[in-house]
């Protein structure tokens, strides 16, 4: 018997270059997984989101954590690479535990406040094409290994809960990418309930990513420093928040029980009893809900 929750355990983490992605592919190392990490951004070649952040990267900290970690360069839209990524992992392994579908990667494309017809329709066409088929692509070829032993999950990473995403996102491309998860989710969860498989959609709170650390000018040491900018981001998690949420989810053994749902960071560390990396329970939707939203008086203090 292993000593870690998930030894012996094979994962492959879509999109793990960095951010959300990358934390979940660490945390279910440290938990003592096997873990296949894939992207497009490799030490010798950039993708168009043009980050530093590399897959090779990703394995090595996941390989630190306690883990093994393997570096596949992936684009999840070629249907071709996808193939050669699960039949990689069923010749070296024989089996898949965990499918995370964290493939995006779309932020560059954003604008805000504009009507469709006023988009560029390439980049929102792009972005659909990003969170959306780049997943069912993923789901097609993974999900027959994953079904050959009860128990498999899939975690369908997006932005925003079905709750939470009630609330119109401000560019109709994004609304609907940020959406479609959460009904893959609804969807797989029928598919894969006669082969004991738990499918559910899961999102950080305000995540304080690499570029969103970049964007108000902090460190993950110094966070703190950017609320000066924008008092909300005193409710920020460290993408190892969401990282611990899957890794709780993954060595759940009545992991059923959230069959279909869409969850959050900060639902789950409420429920297994994680914390964030500083030992708060940040409770991201809560707080937009209540005080942003809302007409409650409090602080993001009350909800950490």
């Amino acid at each position: 018997m292993g000593s870690s929750p998930l030894d012996g355990k094979v994962a492959l983490a879509a999109g793990a270059t960095r951010g959300a992605g990358r934390a979940i592919a660490v945390e279910l190392g440290r938990a003592g997984a096997t873990v296949y990490v894939t992207g497009r951004t490799t030490r010798d070649r950039r993708s168009e989101v043009n980050r530093p952040e590399t897959i090779e990267e990703t394995a090595e900290l996941v390989t630190a954590a306690g883990g093994t970690g393997i570096a596949v360069p992936t684009d999840h839209l070629e249907p071709d690479q996808v193939r050669a990524l699960v039949e990689r992992v069923d010749r070296a392994h024989g089996r898949l535990d965990v499918l995370v579908n964290g493939v995006w990667g779309g932020d560059h494309l954003l604008e805000f406040g504009r009507k469709v017809w006023e988009l560029k329709l390439a980049d929102g066409l792009r972005m659909l094409r990003l969170g959306v088929d780049a997943h069912l692509i993923t789901s097609h070829y993974a999900l027959p290994m994953l079904i050959r032993r009860p128990g498999g999950l899939v975690v369908e990473v997006t932005d925003g809960t079905a709750d939470f995403n009630r609330t119109y996102r401000e560019n109709l491309f994004f609304d609907l990418a940020k959406n479609a998860p959460h009904r893959m989710a609804f969807g797989l969860a029928e598919e894969l309930a006669e082969y004991g498989g738990t499918a559910v959609s899961l999102s950080p709170g305000f995540l304080r990513s690499e570029e969103m650390l970049e964007h108000f000018g902090v460190t993950e040491e110094n966070w703190r420093d950017g609320i000066g900018k924008d008092r909300h981001f005193a409710i920020a998690e460290s993408p190892a928040y969401i990282g611990r949420a899957v890794a709780a989810l993954a060595a759940d053994a009545d992991v059923a029980r959230w069959n279909g749902r869409s969850l959050s960071s900060g639902e789950l560390a409420e429920s297994y009893g994680f914390t964030d990396t500083d030992g708060s329970r940040p409770d991201c939707f809560g707080y937009f809900r209540d005080v942003v939203f809302g007409t409650k008086t409090a602080t993001a203090a009350d909800y950490r």
